[in-house]
C-alpha cells in the first residue's frame, strides 16, 4: 500500500500538519521538526502527493504551454527547452495544441478545467484576443516568440523582428546582391509583418518583392519557391522569415538545377538545429532561444508568486550565423 502522510507523521512523532508544512514551499516549520519528518519520509519511501497539496494551497503549479506551431521542427526544440526549464523551476507544463482552435473563449475554458496557475503563449500566429482572454480571466500570461502592435498589455519576450529584417537586408546588400526578396510565413503573423517591414525599409531600391507562404513548413517554402522560379528570376537572393521555409526553398532551388549560393542566395531566421546539418549548412539569423525561454519562465514564476504588476517587454538581440548559402561579402 502507498505510504501516507499519516504514516510519516506517526513515525516522526509529529502532527499531520507539520508533515504537510515540511513539504510546502515557504511554509514555517522548525529545523528540528523538518529533520525528523524528512528522516521518517526517507525511511518509509514517502513522496508528497502534489495533487492533494494543490487542494490545500490552491496552486496546481501547472503552466499552460500554448502554441499552434507543432508542425514546425523549430518549435519542438522550443518546447523541449520550455518543459525542462519549467520542471527545473518546480512547475509542471501542460502542453496545449491550438492548431485548430475555434476561439479564445473555448481555449480559456480548457485551461480553466485544469486550474492552471499561468499561461505561456509560444506563437506568432495566434490572434491577440487569445492572450487578452487569458489575461482578462486573471491568469498570468507571458507571450514568447511573437509580438503584435495590437496585442494587449502582456509580458512579452522576443527578438525585435523589425531589427531582424534590417539585419537581413544589410547582410544581403553587403554580399553584392542587387535584387533581394522576402519569403515569409503566414501573412497574418505579426513576425511576418515586422520582418518584412524591417527588410523592405533597409533594402531600398534593391527590394524585389515579397511572397508569403501558407504556413511555417518545409512544403510551404518548397512550393512557393517552385512557383517563384517558374515565373522567372525575381530576386538574386531571398530572406526567408523562418529556417524551415528557407530549407524548403533551398530544396526547390537545387531541384531546379540552380546553384546555391552561386545562382541564388538564401538567408534564414531562427538557427534551428537542422540549419547546421552538413547537407543544409544554412546561413541564418539566430534567435537566442535559451535566453528567451529562461526570461519567459522567470516572468511567469514572478507573475504567479507576486500577482498583478505592470507588463514587461524584453526584446533580445539576434545575430548572423555564417554557413554556406550566401556568397562572401563583396
Amino acid at each position: 500500500m502507498a505510504v501516507t502522510l499519516q504514516d510519516v507523521a506517526a513515525r516522526a512523532g509529529v502532527s499531520k500538519s507539520a508533515v504537510s508544512r515540511t513539504f510546502t514551499v515557504g511554509a514555517s516549520v522548525s529545523a528540528r521538526t523538518r529533520a525528523r519528518v524528512e528522516e521518517a519520509a526517507a525511511a518509509l519511501g514517502y513522496h508528497p502527493n502534489v495533487l492533494a497539496s494543490s487542494l490545500t494551497t490552491g496552486r496546481t503549479k501547472l503552466v499552460g504551454l500554448v502554441s499552434n506551431n507543432f508542425s514546425n521542427p523549430y518549435f519542438l526544440e522550443i518546447f523541449d527547452r520550455f518543459t525542462q526549464a519549467l520542471q527545473s523551476a518546480g512547475l509542471r507544463p501542460l502542453l496545449v495544441n491550438l492548431a485548430h482552435a475555434g476561439d479564445a473563449e473555448r481555449s480559456l475554458d480548457m485551461l480553466r478545467q485544469y486550474s492552471v496557475d499561468g499561461v505561456i503563449v509560444a506563437s506568432s500566429t495566434l490572434p491577440p484576443d487569445f492572450t487578452a482572454a487569458f489575461r482578462q480571466a486573471g491568469l498570468p500570461v507571458v507571450h514568447a516568440f511573437g509580438w503584435s502592435r495590437n496585442a494587449p498589455d502582456t509580458d512579452l519576450v522576443s527578438i525585435d523582428n523589425v531589427a531582424a529584417g534590417h539585419l537581413a537586408a544589410e547582410t544581403l546588400l553587403t554580399r553584392g546582391y542587387g535584387r533581394i526578396g522576402f519569403l515569409g510565413g503566414p501573412e497574418e503573423a505579426s513576425t511576418t509583418q515586422d520582418r518584412l517591414t524591417g527588410f523592405r525599409d533597409r533594402a531600398g531600391a534593391a527590394f524585389a518583392g515579397a511572397r508569403c507562404t501558407s504556413a511555417y513548413a518545409f512544403a510551404a517554402g518548397r512550393d512557393t519557391m517552385r512557383a517563384l522560379l517558374h515565373d522567372g528570376p525575381v530576386a538574386e537572393a531571398w530572406f526567408c522569415g523562418d529556417d524551415v521555409i528557407a530549407i524548403g526553398a533551398l530544396s526547390a532551388i537545387r531541384d531546379a538545377g540552380h546553384r546555391v549560393p552561386g545562382d541564388v542566395g538564401i538567408l534564414g531566421l531562427n538557427d534551428m538545429e537542422m540549419a547546421g546539418w552538413e547537407n543544409i549548412a544554412l546561413t541564418t539569423i539566430r534567435q537566442p532561444i535559451a535566453e528567451i525561454v529562461a526570461d519567459t519562465v522567470a516572468l511567469i514564476e514572478a507573475s504567479i508568486a507576486e500577482g498583478p504588476r505592470p507588463p514587461v517587454t524584453r526584446m533580445l538581440p539576434c545575430t548572423l550565423v555564417e554557413r554556406a548559402t550566401l556568397r562572401e561579402p563583396s
